[in-house]
């Protein structure tokens, strides 16, 4: 038992320990991914919800294959089709979706092609495939269209799939969705996954991410989104095929195994969606604000940013470096907290900079100066 206690003190002596926050901060939020400030604004649609659904149960009692409580999942469901044109099926967290789904796709003659840089629950989904389907599995380099090229007609496997993100969580970079689309159409065998997380409900007119962005939701063939974040609600979604969506009902375990999202969190998740298909005002404010203040980051650092959206990271090049920035803005009054390995690579350690609606260009141009100095 002591190999606890040892990981605890290493992680404490390489400043790399984790801890979970206190609630009830009065700092400006940098750290939730409450992009469009529904969740900020949640106890105003409250008389609303219980005039719509009331009625709705508090637990599902049992899975999605075994529940009879399913009257709201099975209207989500429906209006995500209505708006992807494409049969929807629900997952109960983004985690669960992209573990879930990766971890099924994957067959003996199937070569998973995944972006570096993909987040941990797709890599997660793709290490179950390669214990469990036995699958192949490839990394590219970050958003390298030509890498990825190579490595797909450099590979000889029946089934080929490119899993990728609309915007990374950690860079804050835009997948290259249309250089994909163009690399998967060349290819008969190919299949392109895209995780919106991140631009489900903070991009396109309607907010169903880059994809809608660049009118590319028919070329892709599988697209998951989340409604734990811009929508300030709960559980995740996937849409696809209808031969693809059956067969994720049958062979997808997070799907299969886990007992419902309660009706009354997808009854809200309704309410929700309704409110951010028509937030495009915000969306637009999100991407000015994003762009001035990203540019005003740069200027004081002198450090160009990965970032092309709302998610910007400001790099240090250390762990104890992170935490100690991390503290600076902490006491001048932001929210945040150090991002370090494993969720990045070693020398990679960051504070995240995560901004919303809400926000002003005037609350946050104080941050570019207390970070002025940090690369000199």
């Amino acid at each position: 038992m002591d190999r606890f206690s040892e990981f605890l003190e290493k992680a404490e002596k390489g400043s790399s320990l984790r801890s979970i926050p206190e609630e009830g901060s009065r700092r400006i939020d940098l750290l939730s991914n409450d992009y469009l400030g529904l969740g900020a604004r949640s106890r105003e649609f409250v008389d609303e919800f219980l005039k719509l659904y009331g009625d709705a149960d508090f637990s599902s009692s049992a899975s999605r294959l075994l529940s009879r409580k399913q009257k709201y999942h099975n209207l989500l469901e429906e209006k995500l089709e209505e708006l992807y044109h494409k049969p929807a099926l629900l997952f109960n967290s983004g985690y669960h979706a992209n573990s879930g789904i990766i971890s099924a796709l994957g067959r003996p003659e199937t070569t998973l092609f995944a972006d570096e840089l993909i987040h941990a629950s797709a890599r997660d989904g793709l290490m179950l495939a390669q214990a469990h389907r036995k699958s192949n599995v490839s990394f590219f380099r970050h958003n390298d269209i030509e890498h990825l090229a190579q490595l797909i007609e450099s590979d000889d496997a029946k089934e080929k799939i490119i899993v990728t993100e609309g915007i990374f969580s950690m860079d804050g970079d835009v997948g290259p969705l249309k250089e994909l689309v163009e690399l998967k159409h060349r290819h008969d065998d190919v299949l392109l996954y895209v995780d919106e997380a991140h631009s489900f409900g903070t991009r396109g007119e309607l907010g169903l991410g880059i994809a809608e962005e660049l009118g590319l939701i028919e070329d892709i063939d599988i697209i998951v989104g989340t409604f734990g974040k811009a929508l300030a609600s709960q559980g995740a979604f996937v849409v696809t095929r209808k031969n693809i969506r059956d067969y994720l009902v049958n062979r997808a375990r997070t799907f299969i195994f886990s007992t419902a999202i309660p009706p009354v969190n997808v009854a809200w998740t309704l309410l929700m969606l309704s409110k951010s298909l028509k937030m495009n005002k915000e969306r637009r404010y999100l991407k000015e604000l994003s762009e001035d203040f990203r540019k005003a980051l740069e200027s004081a650092t002198g450090k160009p940013s990965k970032s092309s959206s709302h998610i910007i990271p400001h790099i240090c090049t250390s762990a104890e470096e992170t935490v100690e920035c991390a503290e600076k803005l902490r006491k001048a009054g932001y929210d945040v907290l150090p991002i370090r390995h494993p969720s990045v690579p070693r020398g990679q350690e960051r504070v995240r900079l995560s901004l919303n609606s809400e926000l002003t260009l005037v609350s946050l141009l104080p941050i570019a100066e207390l970070l002025r100095g940090d690369n000199e």
